[in-house]
């Protein structure tokens, strides 16, 4: 059975248009990579867990920030590995600059014996529809492409 994450994509109205919030990975894999490497603040729903109420709790674990407000689902996604993604689109215009992700712990370097502890989300940023395009893993280019059609933003 695949796994199940879901995750909250949110936006705002910028002084130049719509822009779309992703966050960049943390971890010493993710380092210095910036196209193609952000994502939506998404991770895995518990078993019973209700999707919308998921997605909010792995928003405030990787940002640090609490949601709230209507959101609009958007169409379910499957990623190349085989896991399937449920995002909602919710509109919020948050200060960032007290990022506050959970951490996770895993053996560094690889082989080591060591264990070392790195943010999930080392980085959260607003991003132009262009720009977001580029940055986003390639697995979750159409939930952005969703996401413009929605708000009838340029593709």
């Amino acid at each position: 059975m695949p796994e199940v994450s879901a995750g909250v994509l949110v936006w705002r109205r910028g002084p130049d248009g719509s822009e779309l919030l992703l966050v960049h990975p943390g971890g010493p894999y993710w380092r210095g990579k910036d196209e193609a490497a952000w994502s939506i603040p998404k991770g895995l729903v518990e078993p019973g867990e209700d999707l919308f109420a998921a997605a909010l709790r792995e928003f405030a674990e990787e940002v640090g920030q609490p949601l709230q407000g209507p959101a609009e689902p958007l169409t379910p996604r499957r990623l190349p590995g085989g896991k399937w993604v449920h995002a909602f689109l919710l509109e919020a215009d948050l200060d960032l600059a007290d990022l506050r992700s959970n951490m996770f712990e895993m053996e560094w370097p690889p082989r080591s014996g060591r264990r070392a502890s790195f943010p999930e989300v080392d980085a959260a940023a607003y991003f132009t529809p262009a720009d977001a395009r580029v940055r986003i893993h390639r697995g979750q280019q159409p939930i952005i492409e969703d996401a413009l059609t929605r708000l009838a933003l340029p593709r």
